[in-house]
């Protein structure tokens, strides 16, 4: 494995606006070892809960979440930004730090009783995992716990989470914004 996955994240200073330093995850994904090893550690984590399904939340999170499906040898079943899927979905709304959006999945597409992951690349606020959560949870699912790729401790989005009774865990924390 290669030691230090944070080598392979770099870091966009001022992206999407002054004072916030970005982590792009895109360089570890386009590092074929650097990927591997990342999906391998989540799934180091997963495997021992022995998901029903693997959910992701867009964008990044599909690509995580799908390479964890696989791995697992699991369904994936992605939660995307409202009017992106087609057919009947379900949906909630959430407070943005500007406005709000909405998340939603395919109606019906999550079994009730059924055992999910949560998987994004990164949490930083909280607010998006804490909504897909909430939408898992009212489709009657068990979420198991929510994995990162990385966590910008400094947002508080792991308490968050933890506020919500929602176990979460993440492969690399960045300090700051």
């Amino acid at each position: 494995m290669t030691s230090d996955l944070t080598d392979l994240i770099r870091t966009i200073p001022d992206f999407p606006k002054p004072g916030i330093q970005f982590r792009d995850i895109t360089t570890l994904l386009a590092d074929g070892e650097g990927l591997r090893d990342l999906t391998a550690r989540l799934a180091d984590i997963a495997r021992p809960l022995d998901p029903d399904l693997i959910v992701g939340i867009e964008a990044r999170g599909f690509i995580l979440g799908a390479a964890l499906a696989f791995t697992l040898g699991k369904g994936f079943v992605p939660v995307r930004k409202k009017g992106k899927l087609p057919g009947k979905t379900v949906g909630i709304d959430y407070v943005l730090e500007y406005g709000t959006d909405r998340l939603e999945l395919h109606e019906g597409q999550v079994p009730k009783g059924a055992r999910v992951l949560l998987v994004d690349d990164l949490i930083a606020t909280g607010g998006t995992a804490v909504a897909a959560a909430q939408l898992l949870r009212e489709q009657g699912a068990s979420v198991l716990m929510a994995l990162f790729a990385i966590d910008l401790p400094d947002l508080g989005g792991m308490a968050a989470l933890a506020a919500e009774g929602v176990a979460a865990r993440a492969i690399m924390a960045f300090a700051g914004e």
